[in-house]
């Protein structure tokens, strides 16, 4: 009897029917999926209706469903599917997101900015959003270079057709980490001298944001309050709307 219960054991470990514990086994991790933001998820066009793209940083992700509420049943707003950041990346990308909602179809208006990123501040090994004041940070795109880039897009932007809203750059509040208060003025006076000479209509967000700075901005921040970017989009929707028509 003993002899056989000792093969039956013998049987069950061989079988793996009885699991003996793994010593420093580790659990698997359960990585949870990252949301994707909606603002860029992408948009179906409604027949009949013209076509308007937003370009632009963060603070333009968070007025574009607004915006397109605003204008639902008189435009189809789309944007490209990512964080436009700097000009450098518009100049290596901004072919690509004029084909956004489709390859080849006409854009009616286009609305656009690029600024907050290109003035932040970088360490010397590529860290974002640098202490301005030490002497190895560096602004991610000089002043100079950012008339020149933005010169390019605007040809670039220009051969589409489309009617042209340049957005000025919102302000840099006091406490803003990795920028400095004022480079916004000193971007968009760059911008103000390269669209002057064009049929660029200029969209002043800038002073639009900054009379309601308090009321709209996040502290110590560039970024605004989920119901400050609705006020935003509502500046935003006025101006598509006026070229629209």
């Amino acid at each position: 009897m003993r002899k056989l219960i000792s093969q039956l054991a013998v049987l069950v470990l061989a079988t793996g029917l009885v699991a003996s514990p793994i010593v420093g086994a580790e659990k698997k991790k359960v990585v949870p999926k990252r949301q994707v933001n909606p603002a860029l998820l992408p948009f179906e066009d409604v027949e009949g209706l013209p076509r308007v793209l937003l370009i632009g940083d963060s603070i333009s992700i968070g007025y574009t469903l607004a915006v397109r509420d605003l204008l639902k049943d008189k435009a189809n707003v789309h944007r490209p599917l990512a964080n436009c950041g700097p000009t450098t990346r518009g100049l290596t990308e901004i072919e690509e997101w004029l084909n956004t909602g489709g390859a080849g179809k006409k854009w009616d208006v286009i609305h656009f900015n690029w600024g907050l990123h290109d003035l932040k501040y970088m360490g010397p090994n590529g860290e974002n959003l640098a202490e301005p004041d030490l002497a190895e940070s560096y602004q991610q795109v000089p002043v100079e270079d950012y008339f020149a880039n933005l010169s390019k897009i605007h040809d670039i932007l220009e051969a589409t057709g489309a009617k042209l809203i340049w957005r000025t750059t919102t302000p840099v509040p006091e406490g803003a980490k990795g920028r400095v208060v004022g480079d916004s003025v000193r971007y968009n006076a760059v911008a103000e001298r390269l669209f002057k000479k064009t049929e660029v209509l200029t969209h002043d967000l800038y002073t639009f944001a900054l009379e309601r700075a308090a009321e709209i901005q996040l502290p110590a921040d560039v970024h605004y309050s989920p119901e400050g970017s609705k006020i935003l989009a509502e500046d935003v929707a006025r101006v598509i709307i006026k070229v629209l028509k």
